[in-house]
């Protein structure tokens, strides 16, 4: 069995982004072997609750100590709304571990310091805006970050309706723009919205391709050194 190119085990939170982050990793590392643990009652629970529950946290535990029995050269995390259990998770193994909406945050903070996070979910804006302030933090930089949380968005997509999902977070992000130097978006869906928004005062980030594009680059570093 030939590793060359190194192995990413994916923990996902639902099926839905199973087949965009294996185009992208695909696209951007295409001699990577890409693995999947999915769960798609963990973001359901999740949301339930308001944030990640004791559960939550120990299933995400078990399938990051399953990808690193697996023989997974890294570990990536890829959903935001259980980014704080992928940090606790990562505590327990030895394989690095990548969160999808790491590279954006870093990329927000490096762009300026006032920052709107846009979400339609409670669960995923807050822990977004901690990654983001434990970013500021790591790099030294004083930074205000403007909740935006988009009411409503979440059940129109949920009931069918995308196109009304798309027009509620157009609205509220361009609604912002005037304002901030730049804008996050907190969950990957959000990239479907980019082509409606068009060009933007500001930069408006989306997580999957940098999130994708950052652990490509890191475990690229991991190959060199363990199979060269």
């Amino acid at each position: 069995m030939n590793h060359s190119g190194g192995t990413i085990t994916i923990v996902h939170t639902s099926f839905v982004s199973v087949q965009d982050l294996t185009a992208l990793f695909k696209e951007i590392g295409p001699e990577i072997q890409l693995r999947h643990i999915v769960d798609d009652s963990l973001l359901p629970e999740v949301l339930a609750n308001g944030g990640v529950t004791k559960a939550v946290a120990s299933r995400i535990c078990a399938y990051y100590r399953a990808a690193q029995e697996s023989g997974a050269d890294l570990v990536f995390n890829q959903c935001s709304s259980v980014g704080e259990a992928a940090d606790l998770a990562a505590q327990l193994i030895e394989t690095p571990v990548v969160k999808v909406d790491q590279a954006m945050a870093r990329t927000a903070c490096e762009t300026g310091s006032r920052i709107a996070v846009a979400a339609t979910l409670e669960t995923t804006l807050g822990p977004t805006c901690r990654l983001i302030e434990k970013t500021a933090q790591q790099l030294g930089k004083e930074i205000q970050v403007e909740r935006l949380l988009i009411e409503g968005a979440f059940e129109q997509l949920t009931s069918g309706n995308r196109a009304r999902h798309n027009e509620m977070v157009l609205e509220a992000i361009r609604g912002v723009l005037s304002r901030v130097d730049v804008v996050v978006c907190a969950q990957g869906s959000m990239v479907a919205i980019l082509p409606e928004l068009g060009e933007t005062l500001v930069p408006v980030l989306t997580s999957p391709r940098s999130g994708v594009a950052h652990a490509v680059a890191e475990l690229r570093k991991i190959v060199v050194k363990k199979y060269n």
